[in-house]
């Protein structure tokens, strides 16, 4: 059994896990959840993300089985046990959260994968519908498992497109490869620098701690979804502004084209086009800036994200401009929403001194609008998905 701080967790998932199936589980795995630091809506169009993997995250108990039947419990939901069959698994028949690790196996078995049957129990502590891809997180997870006790042999970028098909063509999620990017291959104390055309990750310093900084992440708890026609709807808008521009994708505009831009698409589809232009290029000054200077340095930039998301891209809500405007207003250095966006959070980069003024600026802001009271806590650059035990 492992000696690490997740031991005793280890330990209870494992003792459930038996109690529920009847022998011990073949190993315990994680994958953690993740913040976008700043690149929303840029990586299915092929551009520049920058998340960290974060400090709270999905753990799943697996064993084999040698018969095609699968079994799958979570620690909460109220869901039950699930049981389906590996051989004859179709999207319309899967729900709830099972969604996510029966899509794993399906998008397995589509790469020409031969998935056995198992035994599964999860537990996550990354919260729901907040942005901060508890689905991608229990994905990470399941196929960390699968992919070892299969002997599949995926690379992380293998991980990467299985977890993507499984949303995109299970879930019927249109999302693009950051989210699992992050969980599968986060470091501790670094952000995830992904170039979203070829894969390739770049580890980028962000100690928001020893810069005298906290990161604040504000949940609103105004759930999202990615299945959804909003975000389907903004996936739409950009491609239609690659093919009116006569591009591969929206990547391959600059700022410099926006001009002519302005005068070949309609007002919305432009919009759309100019938030993910300018938002690539943010991704790259972050880059620059936590490179040579530091977290302290990248307060403006956080903040222009929002104001184009909110404004140009308009996937922000009156909760996540609430909580921006607060945090700002007393003492945050830099603020955004974060994740898809139609609600989740917001986070908040804000000095040490400045962390309790900002936690009770928006619960009262909140309580003032008649809105649900937020959950705020802090989260750091963690590891990606792992085994533990």
């Amino acid at each position: 059994m492992t000696s690490t701080p997740d031991a005793p967790a280890v330990s209870a998932l494992s003792g459930l896990f038996e109690s529920t199936f009847g022998s011990a589980p073949d190993g315990v795995w994680q994958a953690p959840g993740r913040v976008n630091l700043i690149g929303e809506h840029t990586d299915y169009n092929e551009g520049f993300v920058l998340p960290f993997a974060i400090d709270k995250t999905a753990k799943v108990a697996v064993r084999i089985r040698h018969d095609s039947r699968v079994r799958l419990l979570s620690t909460f939901g109220g869901q039950g046990l699930v049981e389906a069959d590996v051989d004859m698994l179709v999207p319309e028949a899967a729900k709830g959260w099972t969604k996510y690790p029966l899509g794993v196996a399906w998008a397995l078995q589509q790469r020409g994968i031969l998935v056995p049957g198992f035994d599964l129990l999860m537990d996550s502590d990354v919260p729901l519908g907040a942005g901060l891809s508890s689905s991608h997180a229990i994905e990470c997870a399941v196929i960390s498992a699968l992919n070892e006790l299969s002997g599949a042999g995926l690379g992380a970028e293998d991980m990467v497109l299985a977890t993507q098909r499984a949303e995109n063509d299970f879930v019927g999620a249109p999302t693009g490869i950051m989210d699992q990017s992050a969980s599968l291959r986060g470091s501790k104390g670094h952000a995830v620098f992904l170039d979203c055309r070829d894969q390739s990750v770049q580890l980028v310093p962000f100690d928001a701690e020893e810069a005298g900084l906290v990161l604040l992440v504000i949940d609103t708890k105004v759930s999202h979804s990615h299945a959804d026609g909003g975000y389907a709807s903004r996936r739409a808008s950009c491609e239609l502004g690659a093919q009116v521009l006569g591009v591969p994708a929206l990547r391959d505009v600059g700022i410099g084209d926006l001009e002519e831009a302005s005068g070949l698409l309609d007002s919305t589809t432009f919009r759309r086009v100019r938030h993910i232009v300018t938002e690539n290029d943010r991704v790259l000054q972050t880059v620059e800036r936590l490179t040579t200077d530091g977290p302290a340095h990248i307060g403006r930039l956080l903040d222009a994200s929002h104001a184009s998301m909110r404004d140009d891209f308009e996937i922000s809500c009156p909760e996540l401009d609430l909580a921006v405007e607060t945090s700002r207003a007393h003492g945050a250095i830099g603020a955004r929403m974060t994740g898809g966006g139609f609600g989740g959070s917001a986070i908040a980069l804000t000095p040490v001194g400045h962390e309790q003024e900002v936690r009770d600026a928006v619960v009262r802001a909140f309580e003032a609008a008649g809105f649900t009271t937020p959950d705020i806590f802090t989260v750091t650059p963690a590891a990606g998905a792992t085994r533990l035990a």
